[in-house]
């Protein structure tokens, strides 16, 4: 047998595991159709001695694979559009998946990019599992992530935006036209650029030494719906906020109808400001003041860093951040109302 430092073929990691050579071909090509048990002993008689393919490896198709935590709004428009602007320039095509709002693929979705053999993969606010990871790596397919939606582990290379600048410049937007009763509506507990972005916002107003009131600080989940469920309760409060930050322009948009529906006007009772600067931004009405987001160049910055491991180089940084920058339009103004 060979020493525990030679990498293994499939035939000796198949007498190893006592199993067939098949299965430990399913297990290396990512197939779902082996135990759970069978596949851990196999992986990690992989981890251990590694893995020495026999034959030539196939060239990757000339595609990248982008995968959404959800298609829904401006936001993955955006993202493709820069992805696609790279993509072009290198003739390569872009596969488009949607996790319909689960932050982890699943491993028929993973079974089909092994498939494809794309050139890459850009994961988009959400993340793979250590196994994926594994799997993909084993492949030389790389990945990068995209404004991803927890700490990026293992060194996984990800492009994301300025989010605790962006909090902070916001919420001072709203302090410097004399608001105190600002409330904050945040994306999921679980998002790292929404716990950014809350910090932001909490560093804000303890600078300008107002104190923080958790009851202002709602928790929505990057949809219109959470931001208008959320209005809803800030607005009835008996001190109400005078002003919201919305943690994405989404939800803002979920604040202004919650605003309509009570009878309040933007900005003379209520200033609104959101986050991204989506297109649709500027046509509501009023236009929204927000912090804009460089959705279009992350992607282009993903995608640039994915190409570049492609091609075997190495990357100059394994983290790109992008800052980000106040808009004001017309749905923030000074309050009506006396500051608490």
């Amino acid at each position: 047998m060979p020493p525990e430092s030679s990498p293994l073929t499939i035939a000796q990691l198949a007498e190893l595991a006592g199993v067939s050579t098949a299965t430990v071909s399913k297990v290396v090509n990512g197939r779902s159709q082996v135990s759970s048990e069978t596949r851990a002993a196999v992986e990690e008689l992989i981890r251990r001695h590694g893995y020495r393919r026999q034959r030539r490896r196939s060239m990757p198709t000339a595609l990248v694979e982008l995968v959404f935590h959800a298609l829904e709004g401006d936001y993955p428009v955006e993202i493709t559009k820069g992805v696609a602007e790279v993509a072009r320039q290198h003739d390569l095509m872009v596969g488009i998946s949607d996790l319909r709002r689960d932050h982890t693929a699943g491993d028929a979705w993973l079974e089909g990019v092994l498939r494809r053999r794309p050139s890459g993969v850009i994961a988009v606010f959400s993340d793979l599992t250590e196994t994926q990871h594994e799997q993909l790596a084993r492949r030389e397919i790389p990945l990068v992530l995209l404004d991803p939606a927890d700490a990026p582990a293992r060194n996984i290379p990800s492009v994301g935006a300025g989010n605790w600048n962006g909090g902070l410049t916001a919420t001072r937007h709203l302090l410097e036209l004399g608001h105190r009763r600002i409330a904050i509506i945040t994306g999921p507990d679980s998002a790292l650029s929404s716990r950014a972005r809350l910090d932001g916002y909490r560093t804000a107003l303890d600078m300008a030494g107002v104190p923080v009131d958790p009851e202002l600080i709602g928790r929505g989940d990057f949809f219109i719906e959470g931001g208008l469920a959320e209005a809803h309760r800030l607005l009835r409060l008996s001190d109400r906020p005078t002003a919201i930050f919305s943690t994405n322009d989404g939800q803002a948009i979920g604040v202004y109808h919650a605003a309509h529906q009570l009878g309040l006007r933007i900005p003379d009772d209520l200033s609104v400001i959101g986050f991204d600067d989506m297109p649709s931004a500027r046509w509501a009405v009023p236009p929204l003041t927000t912090i804009r987001q460089p959705l279009t160049e992350m992607a282009a910055a993903a995608t640039s860093m994915l190409l570049t491991l492609a091609h075997g180089e190495q990357l100059p940084q394994s983290r790109v951040e992008l800052a980000t920058e106040l808009v004001v339009r017309e749905s923030t103004g000074p309050p009506t109302l006396p500051p608490a």
